[in-house]
Parts: structure tokens; C-alpha cells; sequence
């Protein structure tokens, strides 16, 4: 009986944020997934375990989760001023594909210290010791960020005392800035790449055999629908289990997610959500109000600016999604949004949310011009640290 050999692909297992991803560069990828196509995405997921009927991704490096399911390609940068191309693939859990429709926020705080480490920065730019910071172009987004990577002896230094909600140890702190981070469309090259794709700050969004419900539906960061926690009947502190061992729940909010969509234009029809699950994402928000966290630790409501409570591909997140942080934040700072209204309903240029495994601070900058708001930037501090490099292995035929 003939086998197929398995190959061996350079790569990296990577911690950014709350999120794990194996990690590879452009020109270390067999030639027929150096381009995107099928070819790349069956190779990704190959990698990843997918698409697994047992949902546990045991046969490949996935955990099981959308926090665990993802990604990294990065190469030198075509664009100009910029040092390296980013590209983030979400795989399915059970399902044969990637989307490649937005961006991984949490990530990304691993995307500098990768490109630092596997020779994908002048040499020059990259200093002995302090702060390298690192320009990189989101390629599906078509974003600017900006990582600001410390630096210890000529290496990325990865060890701190950096605590980040959701992260069981300490690290070294990055900060990451999302350049203009609204308008961000969706890779799909539809037309809803405003701010407000409806036009409005809030609208009613109606949701067929569900209800009507009030929306804030914001393109920044990723594209989010945000809905308040008591019109769906939560209280906006609820931990993972309450939302994802509800199946009556979790239909409810991929329908209110497809339906949000379509109104946001990213879709034509209600049924084309299903292909593409990690965008949009849904959340809904309520005013600070105090409870334990997973971890146990107990989170004081005069510690937070609101409660938030957010979904990714299918599941309430353990924490909370990067990007949709940068929604959270830049909502939050235009008078007006649910979420600005959660949070007292004042102008703002950082808040602070409770999230599943604590809380988390986002800082944005809104101004107003011509009567559209605009925000020029979005910061947070996230951690990113090496886990394991060397070579995947995967089945010569599996793309």
C-alpha cells in the first residue's frame, strides 16, 4: 500500500492578547500557498485540525475555540513605509473554511515581535535595547498599525510584569495603535465601509421571529452590531456558560448577527452569514454593575466603565476579541452609541469595560467634522510571547 509522506512547514505557535495562532511567513509556505486560494486554505486548515466533526481540532494545532482556531502569514512589506504585509486567516472548527474577512486584534500583538525575530525588519530599523516600533500593513483591511515591541539586548523581550485580563501570567507590555481604524470595510469589497454603514449612531434593528431591537452597528476595528444587554434579557455580566451552553441562545444571536449584516450591507441575503463567521461580531452592553469574573476575581462596578459582553464565531468570547475592542472604544467616545450610553453618556477618550475574565482599557480619540465623526486612532496595551518554533507537519496531499 503507497503513503503520501508529510511535509514540513517553518512556523511559529504564538500567545497576542487572549488568542493563540500558528504563525509563518510568505516564502517559508509551499509555492502553491505562497498565493491565496484553495490550495492555502486547505493547507491552513490541515494545520489547524479542521474542519472536525468532534469540534476538538485533536488532529492539528487548533484548541477548539475561535480564540484557538487562527492563522498568521507575514512578509516583507510592498507597501511604502510600511515593514511588513499582514494577513490573518480564521479557520472553522467544523467547517471547510477561512475566512479571511477581518482582522485578529489580539494577534496582532504577536505580528511585531514575529516579523522582529524571523528577519522580516531592516536590521536597522530594529534598536539593542528599548522600543522597536514596527509598521504594519493590514492587508484585508487595508490598515496601518503600529506595534511598539520592547527590546532587551539586541532580542524581542517577551517577559514582564505586564498582567493582561484573560492571560494566566505576566508578559512584556506592547502597545498597539490602530491607525484610522474606522471605515475598515470588510474584505468583501462591499459598499458598507462607513463608520455607520445605517447612517445613524443607533437604529432599529429589526430581527424577524426574534423582535426589534435598538442597535449601534459601527465599521471600526471590525465591524460590530452592539445591542443592549436587558432588551435581549441579560445583564451584561454573564461568563461563557451561561451564553454558550444555551443552544436557544446562541441561535438567537447569529440570527440578530445575520440580520445585523445584512442591514450593514456586508451581505445580500441572510443566508450568506453562515460562509462567513467571523465577521460581523455581536455584542451587547450594559452600565457597570459588579461580578466575579472566570478567574474568580471579583470585579468592583465602580472599577469599570461598562459591562461588554461579546460574541466570536458562533461562541460568547472568554474575554474579549482585539477588535472589537477598537469598536468598543471608538463607540464609546462618540456621544450617542449604546455603548457611549452604557457608559454614562459622556465624550470620552478611554474606557474601561468588564469583559468574561476581567476588564480591559481602550483609548480612542473622536472628533466631529462636517457632521461625521471621525477617529484617527484607537490604543491598547496587549502581551504576545513565543510558544513553541520549529516545523509543522501536515500530509504531502493535503492541498
Amino acid at each position: 500500500m503507497t503513503h503520501i509522506p508529510q511535509i514540513k512547514i517553518p512556523a511559529t505557535y504564538m500567545r497576542g492578547g487572549t488568542s493563540k495562532g500558528v504563525f509563518f511567513r510568505l516564502q517559508d509556505l509551499p509555492a502553491a500557498a505562497q498565493v491565496p486560494g484553495a490550495a492555502r486554505d486547505k493547507l491552513l486548515l490541515r494545520v489547524i485540525g479542521s474542519p472536525d466533526p468532534y469540534g476538538a481540532q485533536i488532529d492539528g494545532m487548533g484548541g477548539a475555540t475561535s480564540s484557538t482556531s487562527k492563522t498568521v502569514i507575514l512578509a516583507k512589506s510592498s507597501k511604502p513605509d510600511h515593514d511588513v504585509d499582514y494577513m490573518f486567516g480564521q479557520v472553522s472548527i467544523d467547517k471547510a473554511f477561512v475566512d479571511w474577512s477581518g482582522n485578529c486584534g489580539n494577534l496582532t500583538a504577536a505580528v511585531g515581535s514575529f516579523a522582529i525575530s524571523n528577519g522580516l525588519i531592516d536590521a536597522a530599523r530594529v534598536p539593542q535595547n528599548g522600543i522597536c516600533t514596527v509598521r504594519i500593513w493590514q492587508v484585508q483591511i487595508a490598515k496601518t498599525i503600529i506595534a511598539h515591541v520592547p527590546m532587551t539586548n539586541g532580542a524581542v523581550q517577551e517577559t514582564g510584569d505586564f498582567e493582561l485580563d484573560g492571560v494566566t501570567f505576566p508578559a512584556a507590555e506592547v502597545q498597539i495603535e490602530f491607525l484610522d481604524p474606522a471605515d475598515e470595510g470588510d474584505g468583501s469589497g462591499s459598499d458598507a465601509n462607513s463608520m455607520f454603514p445605517t447612517g445613524k449612531l443607533v437604529d432599529d434593528l429589526e430581527v424577524p421571529g426574534i423582535g426589534t431591537f435598538k442597535a449601534t452597528m459601527i465599521n471600526a476595528g471590525i465591524p460590530t452590531i452592539f445591542v443592549n444587554a436587558d432588551a435581549i434579557g441579560y445583564t451584561g455580566t454573564e461568563l461563557r456558560e451561561a451564553i454558550n451552553a444555551d443552544a436557544e441562545a446562541l441561535k438567537k444571536f447569529e440570527t440578530i448577527r445575520a440580520y445585523g449584516a445584512l442591514r450593514m450591507g456586508l451581505i445580500k441575503d441572510v443566508s450568506e452569514a453562515a460562509k462567513r463567521q467571523h465577521t460581523p461580531k455581536v455584542a451587547f452592553v450594559a452600565p457597570p454593575k459588579s461580578y466575579v469574573a472566570s478567574s474568580g476575581k471579583q470585579i468592583q462596578a465602580n472599577d469599570i466603565d461598562l459591562n461588554v459582553r461579546a460574541l466570536s464565531m458562533g461562541k460568547l468570547h472568554h474575554a474579549m476579541m482585539g477588535t472589537a475592542a477598537v469598536a468598543i472604544g471608538t463607540a464609546a467616545a462618540i456621544p450617542g452609541t449604546l455603548v457611549n450610553l452604557a457608559a454614562g453618556g459622556t465624550q470620552r477618550t478611554a474606557v474601561r469595560f468588564g469583559h468574561p475574565s476581567g476588564t480591559l482599557r481602550v483609548g480612542a480619540e473622536a472628533v466631529e467634522v462636517n457632521g461625521e465623526w471621525v477617529v484617527k486612532k484607537a490604543i491598547m496595551s496587549r502581551s504576545a510571547r513565543v510558544l513553541m518554533e520549529g516545523t509543522v507537519r501536515i500530509p504531502g496531499d493535503s492541498f
